[in-house]
């Protein structure tokens, strides 16, 4: 063997050690996929991927997503040997409080990690994101000579990610788009945590992806590093196909559970890590590194930082020679979107006195911002004439056209959300993507992950209750207000009208989290006191009585102008109600103390909250002495009409509630 090949093999060595060093320090974790998948990792950092350590954010790297999130050990010890700021301190400190290397991958806590993964299969539908948002990137600003946007994604899965359907989804998609630069590593073990996959998993997987349009390579021995590059260099060789490279391996590879379930996710033991150790040639004290394989790793990280100074030098050229485009990429690249191009005003300006559904609102905003905002891009789960998200002045993305701005994800709301994690987490791109309000169950783990996140993904979610009417309980959110406003990060705008509309997209791009923006598919009324700087603020007085007042009606979406009439009729038996909407609860709890106290005055204990929803999120606003017009129970097929009085969403029965509250 040569020299480098000895290194190579110390080095696959030294990534094992490091990996259940890890996991036994913690005393938690999983040992089985870095054992097993060791040489890929190696294979990949030694000698293919594009990357710089000392600039982990390198705009021109590759992108690599552990989507097997919980072989995060592998990763960590991969970023330590290849030079990252990664300490050995911090790989001692695995899973620990406030360490470096948490349970599994985190954007924004781990140098080099490029998404948080864990869910099985999100990570894979995030790559897909991120080759899509390379490929538009590349047809819009490259220029001949000048490739400044050229780089693969490649993401490393296991049998899990395959299993799940947002897997299925996704790869369906990345095939059908002919996403050339992706290219997933499947880290083939046959085993899962109960056993065999073969009791649940015996699918032909050569065949699924050729069926999608995938090139499907395969290695035999999961520990020929050579190999492995030769199927890497292959993959990339097809640029109009993804590739799946099939790299066949043992879970807990040296381990006495080598190829047993076991060895997925629990640490060794103190015998069965020495054991390892002595398997692996790799006999030495927890975390001990050779210098010499430092110095081999480090390699790439060198050749990896002088691929981006002449990056940097070819930026230089493309200013001078395509300056108008060199700005446009700089501007669109940005992290933070200059939303102050933007005229708001004359876009407010539309909704004043409007009658009109807050989905044809959303419909007429999307399509001014897509004027100001090139970043824009985003699309519908087979439902743009319904969710109106279409751009109407753009094309639509396909192999062919890399430069059209809608995308049809075709009915795959899991993978459509997590495609949209991807484009964000590249950079370039204000993603938004759209359903119906009660099918956003099929995407919560990856606004969930948009949320751990903070990615400024927007979710368009139409048809937001019983107003849907004839088509029944299985399409009337009830809940889904609830569930999405418990969620941390998030922030769920349900404005009342086209004003409250315009607020809502303005906050969601103002904001570094993800937002949902939920809409009628019914008409609403301008309501007279709407505000865009009061729907700002998250809730604010949209109407005032003239004198005392007795009572606070809270409300949102379109059951305010509902309240504004109830409360005008209470004024009119010299009744006193404020009517309050509060669009979007988390920014509402953001503002000051002070000015919450003056929206919901705390010496008027008579509180009613009315939506059409459950009444779960409100209880912190009307308290002990309040009470409800909302939903808790499943709807009917009926007219809209129908349902409104079944459920109370009358003036009449507000009316009646609000004067039981006060008197």
């Amino acid at each position: 063997m040569t020299n480098n090949e000895i290194l190579s093999q110390k080095a696959v060595s030294t990534i094992r050690a490091l990996s259940i060093d890890m996991v036994e320090a913690a005393q938690s974790g999983h040992p089985g996929l870095p054992l097993g998948a060791a040489a890929i990792g190696y294979s990949l950092y030694s000698s293919n991927l594009k990357f710089n350590p000392k600039n982990p954010a390198f705009f021109d790297r590759d992108r690599f997503v552990l989507s097997a999130g919980h072989g995060t050990a592998l990763l960590y010890s991969l970023l330590h040997l290849f030079d990252y700021n990664l300490p050995i301190d911090q790989l001692k400190n695995f899973r620990q409080l406030n360490s470096k290397t948490p349970g599994h991958p985190e954007i924004n806590v781990t140098p080099g990690v490029d998404s948080s993964t864990g869910p099985l299969g999100q990570g894979i539908a995030n790559a897909v994101g991120l080759a899509m948002a390379e490929s538009i990137l590349a047809a819009k600003f490259n220029r001949p000579n000048y490739k400044i946007v050229d780089h693969y994604t490649y993401a490393l899965c296991g049998e899990g990610c395959l299993m799940e359907g947002i897997g299925n989804e996704a790869a369906s998609l990345a095939g059908t788009w002919g996403l050339g630069k992706l290219i997933v590593l499947y880290d083939c073990n046959k085993i899962t945590i109960e056993g065999s996959s073969d009791i649940a998993f015996d699918e032909d997987i050569k065949a699924r992806h050729l069926a999608k349009k995938w090139q499907v390579l395969t290695v035999e021995d999961g520990n020929d590093v050579k190999k492995i590059n030769q199927a890497i260099k292959k993959a990339k060789a097809d640029t109009f196909r993804p590739s799946l490279i099939i790299i066949k391996t043992k879970i807990g590879f040296g381990s006495p559970k080598e190829n047993l379930a076991a060895a997925h996710g629990a640490p060794l033991g103190k015998d069965g890590v020495l054991a390892t150790k002595q398997k692996i040639d790799h006999d030495h004290p927890a975390f001990f590194v050779d210098p010499k394989v430092y110095a081999h790793c480090k390699i790439a990280g060198r050749k990896g930082a002088k691929k981006e100074r002449d990056w940097k030098k070819s930026m230089a050229g493309y200013a001078k020679e395509y300056p108008d485009l060199y700005a446009a990429f700089k501007a669109e690249t940005a992290k933070k979107v200059d939303i102050k191009q933007v005229d708001f005003e004359k876009i407010y300006a539309q909704f004043k006195n409007k009658t009109i559904s807050t989905r044809k609102a959303s419909s007429i905003v999307l399509n001014a911002l897509s004027k100001e905002l090139p970043q824009l891009i985003g699309g519908s789960a087979d439902l743009g004439p319904s969710n109106l998200t279409v751009l109407a002045d753009e094309s639509s993305f396909s192999k062919q056209n890399r430069l059209g701005r809608n995308i049809h994800f075709g009915v795959r709301e899991h993978a459509m959300a997590a495609i949209a994690n991807g484009l964000s987490l590249h950079g370039g791109f204000i993603p938004y993507c759209a359903t119906f309000f009660s099918f956003s169950d099929y995407m919560k783990n990856a606004i969930r992950m948009s949320a751990i996140m903070e990615l400024p993904v927007i979710y368009v979610l139409t048809h937001d209750s019983i107003a849907v009417g004839e088509d029944g309980p299985t399409h009337q959110p009830i809940e889904h207000l609830a569930g999405l406003r418990s969620m941390p990060v998030l922030n769920v705008f349900r404005p009342c009208d086209g004003v409250e509309t315009v607020a809502a997209y303005e906050q969601a791009l103002s904001l570094d989290a993800p937002s949902a923006i939920v809409l009628s598919r019914n008409d609403l009324n301008f309501v007279e006191g709407a505000s865009a700087d009061g729907a700002k603020k998250g809730g604010y007085i949209v109407f005032e009585p003239s004198g005392k007042v007795d009572g606070l009606i809270l409300s949102a979406g379109s059951e305010v102008d509902l309240c504004v009439r109830a409360a005008k009729e209470l004024s009119g038996e010299g009744v006193g109600v404020r009517v309050v909407s509060m669009p979007c609860h988390s920014v509402f709890d953001r503002q000051p103390q002070a000015y919450k106290d003056k929206v919901l005055l705390k010496s008027v204990r008579a509180r009613l909250a009315v939506e059409a929803g459950s009444a779960m999120p409100w209880g912190k606003y009307v308290g002990l002495d309040g009470d409800y017009v909302c939903l808790n129970e499943f709807g009917l097929s009926a007219k809209p009409d129908a349902l409104s009085q079944k459920y109370g969403l009358t003036t009449e029965n507000i009316v009646k509630k609000m004067k039981g509250l006060i008197y």
